[in-house]
């Protein structure tokens, strides 16, 4: 989902029959962001960034925390 609207779409409909195996626990989004990071990228690699962050339909910098937590935890 992208947008409110069809967020509210969805939770308009019975729920109670969604499998929610599909769907896995987030711990960077809902924790406090209070370290800051600052590094230089080529400028091509920041531009594929975006790119994959906009068909996600996410911000780039939440797609760079998912990769690094996804590296991470590996």
């Amino acid at each position: 989902m992208s947008t409110d609207e069809e967020a509210e779409t969805f939770l308009e409909r019975d729920l109670s029959d969604l499998d929610v195996s599909q769907f896995k626990p987030l711990t960077w989004e809902s924790a406090p962001k209070s370290a800051r990071i600052n590094m230089r990228l080529p400028e091509a690699l920041m531009k594929a960034l975006k790119t994959r962050a906009a068909q996600q339909g996410i911000p780039y910098q939440r797609l760079i925390r998912e990769v690094l937590e996804r590296e991470v935890k590996g």
